[in-house]
């Protein structure tokens, strides 16, 4: 197999190998092979130019990478090729500030948007901004051209439109003191006897121009007045053949670089393209003018225009429409004002007695709105729209093209990013232009893009540098003439078979061709890419990697080193297979400013306690010392009881360990744990003995195991207690044999009382008991007289 063949399965294999990667890096993902390409691929790419830069087993390509990546390889930033893009503005007349009675102006000096023309040069991926004005400016010249249909069914609306040109110049002189005015007519293509009876009608025509645009208003009176109907066979007119030719014959019209109006009034709908074939006409619309004195020669020749050619024309020519149409047709014509960007539909009376009123309302409605729009964009070139409206409204995307609400004088502005994707495939500037709709200024931007870098113009062809002038040496690499391959073009695909390549791209005979990791070009191994800009091989068989090394923390040598062939190679104070030992000591330092207290040895930034009785992070927490207990005491007898002298600053002093209750003593933790434990016995004021446990885990963290009920023992110590409550009840019972005495003293007091006014108050009867006998006998002598 010769080298051809060779080449052909290394690039399908590294294809394969790039498709089977996830998103990720670009710039690696490219394979640019020359400082041109990797520009191209992304604003995030650059090359780097240092010749010493690629390491053995690397390939050219593997210069293109992210910036940052660069810089961590060894790339300085003087080395690194990454052109920016730029803009420069060449016309930027400020938009125009004028008041009405200022004087009038020429429309050609007059400037409602800013700027006007600018460069940009860009690279792939990188937006270039700039910002665009717009001015509605006051007392802007108007062109107004009235297109009516003069088929039968507006007869009676002729009528009214004959004194339009003297009612309408002195409406419009309200609004601006430049105001022409042009009329032309149409009917439909040209047939035979389209009229029936004794009507006055002439045979009918397509588009007529009857007054180019002017100032004179009874001029426009008087051509109107000398107009008849026509008549045509069907109900739809040919309306879109008049608006084509008033668009694209701006000569005949008379159209000025101002505002530009397009009033079409009629009452029926329209024809379009392809309805022309029922009159065996089938040749599309050309979109060209065919005016000749005044009429329109080709209706017989080509079919209406599409509504997509209308718009095209209509918008290349600054022209808004405003269509008058009766009631009766509104909706057909409210869907075409969707498609036709800049119109406007008013709803004509039966008479059109109302059609200055809907002129002018339809011009405030149309002027009050500005909208953007671009040319067509060169292939794979974007443009996005940034509004920033009246009142502070903002709008992006498609909302971001426009502002509404506008009056005269007032300013709107716009931010405009333009990126591009790619280099086109000529290489060479390209122009789009940017305007309001309806209006006939624009912004001219050049494009111009960035496809190559600035070292590229500095390449050297034939260099010795590329063995013996077999390429251009160029950006710090050797880009190969035809026929060549290697880093330094060393190789000739016709002079190198397979068998040859692989023997030298094998490890210590080994069968493995560059390890599995690269492929063998022109007898040298070059590595394959990683998906991770991070990640590399390297090595003259690619054993070599920067990614296998030992982790710590899940970082690649702890993140305080680097891997060079799997290997961690430290930074200074650091150790380890991993980096993950600090040789810093100041960590181990005690409150004594001895290391580990003196009590241990400092190892990676930690202390090993050699002292079994000391703990801690500096190996000075002793939690079985003397003293341990009555440390403790207090926030032990807060936390578990709520008692102690610090019950009342319980959670400020004593929340540094964990307490964990128990319910007997027999649950505490019991000596021979991993950590040492201390064992404490504390009596309380009321000579209550209180449990606990103190010790530091392994954690380094203070754990207390209290017994959570008090041991109040019994005996002699309690007959103060009973004593005292005696005392207390016999003082109670005797309080209240008092208390008892003196209620029933007051009782008696008081029915005593009761009674000696009961006694003065009774009254007695002297009648005798008709039963009581007295026991007194009286007797009288009956000798007594009295003597």
């Amino acid at each position: 197999m010769d080298l051809k063949l060779l080449l052909i399965s290394t690039s399908l294999g590294v294809i394969c190998y790039s498709s089977a990667q996830k998103e990720g890096n670009e710039c690696i993902k490219a394979n640019a092979k020359s400082c041109g390409e990797c520009i191209q691929v992304g604003a995030k790419c650059g090359w780097c130019m240092d010749p010493e830069f690629l390491k053995q087993g690397e390939a050219t390509l593997t210069r293109c990478d992210e910036l940052e990546s660069l810089r961590k390889r060894g790339c300085s930033s003087a080395k690194v090729e990454n052109p920016r893009g730029s803009q420069l503005v060449l016309k930027n007349k400020a938009v125009t500030n004028r008041n009405k009675g200022e004087g009038k102006l020429r429309p050609e000096d007059i400037t409602q948007i800013q700027p006007q023309k600018l460069n940009l040069s860009l690279r792939s991926g990188e937006p270039q901004s700039f910002n665009l004005k717009f001015k509605l400016a006051e007392d802007y010249p108007i062109d107004l051209y009235y297109l009516v249909d003069l088929s039968n069914s507006m007869k009676d609306d002729l009528e009214n439109v004959k004194n339009l040109g003297t009612q309408l110049m002195v409406e419009m002189s309200k609004i601006t003191s430049d105001f022409r005015i042009g009329f032309g007519s149409f009917v439909e293509k040209k047939l035979l006897n389209p009229c029936t009876g004794d009507q006055n009608c002439t045979s009918p025509f397509s588009y007529k121009n009857v007054l180019t645009l002017t100032s004179n208003g009874q001029q426009f009176n008087t051509l109107v007045g000398q107009q008849q109907i026509d008549e045509n066979l069907d109900s739809t007119e040919g309306g879109f053949d008049a608006i084509m030719q008033v668009a694209v014959c701006g000569e005949h019209i008379g159209w000025r670089n101002v505002t530009r109006l397009l009033v079409v009034s009629t009452d029926a709908g329209f024809h379009f393209a392809g309805d022309g074939k029922l009159g065996g006409i089938v040749l599309p619309n050309d979109g060209k003018c065919h005016l000749e004195n005044n009429m329109y020669t080709m209706s017989h020749y080509y079919d209406y225009p599409s509504i997509a050619h209308l718009v095209q024309k209509l918008s290349d020519n600054n022209i808004q429409t405003i269509f008058a149409i009766t009631e009766e047709f509104q909706p057909v014509y409210m869907e075409l004002k969707n498609l036709i960007p800049k119109s406007a539909v008013g709803t004509l009376s039966a008479n059109s007695s109302n059609v200055i009123n809907l002129i002018i309302d339809a011009y405030n409605s149309l002027s009050s709105e500005v909208i953007l729009e671009n040319s067509k964009l060169p292939e794979g070139v974007t443009i996005m729209y940034q509004s920033r409206c009246k009142n502070g409204l903002t709008g992006e995307g498609e909302m971001g093209r426009k502002c509404s609400n506008i009056s005269i004088g007032d300013e709107v502005s716009f931010t405009i990013s333009i990126t591009a994707k790619q280099c086109p495939e000529i290489g060479k500037p390209e122009s789009i232009k940017i305007k309001p709709l309806g209006f006939n200024e624009e912004v001219e931007i050049t494009l111009n893009f960035i496809c190559e870098c600035d070292c590229h113009k500095d390449g050297i062809e034939n260099s010795e540098i590329c063995h013996n002038g077999n390429g251009t040496y160029e950006c710090g690499a050797c880009r190969c003439n035809e026929g060549r391959i290697g880093r330094q073009c060393e190789c000739s695909t016709n002079e190198v078979t397979s068998e040859d390549l692989d023997e030298s791209c094998r490890k210590d005979n080994g069968t493995d061709i560059c390890s599995n990791n690269g492929d063998c070009v022109c007898g040298a191994c070059e590595c394959k890419k990683r998906e991770s800009p991070e990640e590399r091989y390297s090595g003259m068989f690619c054993e070599c990697d920067n990614f296998n090394c030992d982790r710590s923390n899940n970082k690649l040598c702890g993140g305080h080193g680097r891997c060079e062939c799997r290997v961690c190679i430290c930074e200074a104070n650091w150790t380890g297979s991993a980096c993950d030992c600090s040789l810093d000591t100041t960590t181990c330092l005690a409150s004594n400013k001895q290391i580990c207290n003196g009590r241990g040895r400092c190892e990676c930034g930690t202390c090993k306690c050699t002292d079994p009785k000391f703990q801690g992070p500096t190996c000075e927490i002793c939690p079985t010392c003397p003293g341990v207990c009555e440390q403790h005491k207090e926030c032990v007898q807060c936390r578990a009881f709520g008692t102690g002298e610090k019950k009342d600053t319980c959670e400020r002093d004593c929340s540094y360990f964990n307490l964990i209750k128990v319910k007997d003593r027999d649950k505490l933790p019991q000596p021979g744990q991993a950590f040492p434990l201390m064992h404490c016995k504390e009596r309380d004021a009321n000579d209550c003995w209180f449990y606990y446990t103190y010790a530091v885990n392994n954690k380094t963290e203070k754990e207390v195991h209290v017994v959570e009920t008090l041991d109040c023992p019994a005996g002699p110590d309690i007959i103060p207690i009973v004593a005292g409550v005696v005392a207390g009840i016999v003082l109670i019972g005797l309080a209240l044999l008092l208390i008892w005495k003196l209620l029933m003293i007051i009782h008696d007091r008081r029915e005593f009382a009761k009674f000696e006014k009961e006694k003065m108050n009774a009254k007695w009867d002297t009648g005798e008991n008709p039963i009581y006998k007295s026991a007194v006998t009286t007797v009288v002598n009956p000798k007594y007289e009295g003597k």
